[in-house]
């Protein structure tokens, strides 16, 4: 390294955030309208500056090393940072607030993101909220694309989803724990039981997400993912999902909180009462955090629009 440091640069840290986005060099040189050979120039520079490798090259394109990954979440928060002190003291003191969240799919979760929307009360903002898949709501918030994450843990994933936040520099913030119910709509033939247990649902389809093709049981959405299911469907998406429900009386496994303000009201939760799996069948839903990150004022209200529904 010099003496006094690595001479760092915001464009450097534009340029490593870039390529990783787009996977190349060319394409994002292409994007930042810089010529390749002066981009791949500056990522040597720092490279060498740091000491590290942070993209591996190949004829395909690149990806990101260890010491990559761990790089690009801090090089997303200083550029964010940055902005945020243009936005407050180079534009007039106009800031432009942003905030992003990555969700399994819960209507909850969406719910809270429509309230807390409502209730910002500045004049430009840039939001976004991504329901995903579990790997990508962990990759989100790891790499700061997303400021908060909502999941959740049990007993049968709990010790292989710990596992990938503590990789990823993670906390798991406790919101509500719920015993698992069948989702299905109201004209399911099971749709008036008091209770549904898992005999009774072979002849049905059971839904679930998609999890992507090297997803494996400890990511899926769904309790009892290791179950036998005779018929199984995947979609990708909540429309989907709840499509299939009354076209086919699929059904799904969910914790039961149901927001019929955005799923609509043919639609039910029935207590599921099945011991043969044995094991604490409790979900713990929470949210996740960048380890020591200091939740932006959006963040916070959206977590509290989160608790006031569940806790209503």
């Amino acid at each position: 390294m010099r003496k006094g440091g690595p001479n760092m640069t915001l464009q450097q840290l534009n340029y490593v955030v870039t390529i990783s986005e787009t996977g190349s060099f060319n394409k994002a040189a292409e994007r930042l309208y810089v010529a390749q050979p002066s981009l791949t120039a500056a990522v040597k520079e720092l490279e060498r500056e740091l000491s590290v490798t942070i993209f591996n090259r190949t004829g395909r394109g690149v990806t990101l090393t260890a010491d990559g990954l761990e790089f690009l979440p801090y090089a997303r928060q200083v550029l964010e940072q940055y902005q945020n002190l243009i936005d407050v003291f180079g534009n007039k003191g106009t800031r432009k607030q942003k905030f992003a969240v990555s969700t399994q799919h819960y209507s909850f979760a969406v719910k809270a993101f429509v309230e807390m929307t409502r209730s910002f009360d500045v004049a430009q903002y840039e939001f976004a909220i991504r329901e995903t898949r579990t790997r990508d709501v962990i990759d989100d918030v790891a790499s700061s694309r997303s400021e908060i994450g909502i999941l959740y843990l049990n007993d049968f994933n709990r010790r292989a989803i710990e596992k990938l936040l503590s990789t990823g520099g993670l906390l798991f913030h406790h919101l509500i724990e719920c015993k698992p119910y069948v989702y299905l709509w109201r004209g399911h033939p099971l749709a008036g039981q008091k209770t549904i247990r898992f005999d009774e649902l072979l002849e049905y389809p059971c839904l679930s997400f998609e999890q992507g093709d090297n997803s494996n049981f400890y990511l899926a959405e769904e309790l009892l993912s290791t179950n036998d299911y005779p018929r199984s469907i995947k979609a990708c998406d909540r429309a989907t999902m709840l499509n299939l429900m009354r076209g086919l009386n699929g059904y799904t496994l969910c914790s039961g909180i149901i927001c019929e303000e955005l799923n609509g009201d043919e639609y039910i939760a029935v207590p599921y009462a099945d011991d043969a799996n044995g094991g604490d069948q409790t979900m713990e839903i929470g949210y996740i955090t960048r380890r020591n990150n200091v939740l932006s004022q959006a963040g916070e209200r959206y977590i509290a629009e989160m608790k006031r529904y569940l806790n209503g």
